[in-house]
């Protein structure tokens, strides 16, 4: 959905919210606004640092993949105002593949996608390194 066809007022998030509750089950529905209300309201409070421990929260909650997936999308039309955002998977090493939101565009480049995939092997690379520094030094390493 592009800009010019929003109902005037309507906010990118609200109307993609509005779309997932005639889309998905009632409960479904319910359920994944429990995950979001807490961090739409850090997003309009301008409160951004809160937006990973709600994500960290709502993994240990046990949701289904689907609920997860449609939270991040929801967070991420709430932060970019786009509506078109896609939940990606990428293997960054021989681990488990990790699902990552981004742009249509960039979902459909190979080459934007190895940049991103690059990235975070080096971010996970740079976070065991101070991890190991850490522990050595005997501060938390819980990054």
């Amino acid at each position: 959905m592009n800009e010019p066809e929003l109902p005037p007022d309507g906010r990118p998030v609200d109307v993609y919210l509005d779309l997932l509750r005639i889309r998905m089950e009632s409960d479904d529905y319910e359920l994944l606004l429990s995950v979001v209300r807490p961090v739409l309201r850090a997003i309009d409070e301008h409160q951004l640092p809160a937006l990973d421990f709600a994500l960290e929260d709502s993994r240990q909650d046990g949701l289904p993949q689907e609920i997860r997936d449609e939270a991040a999308l929801v967070i991420a039309t709430a932060v970019t105002g786009r509506m078109d955002n896609q939940v990606i998977e990428l293997h960054v090493d021989d681990s488990n593949p990790i699902r990552v939101v981004t742009d249509a565009d960039t979902a459909s480049d190979p080459v934007r996608l190895g940049e991103i995939a690059e990235y975070i092997r080096e971010r996970r690379q740079l976070d065991d390194e101070l991890r190991g520094i850490a522990e050595v030094s005997g501060l938390p390493t819980d990054l």
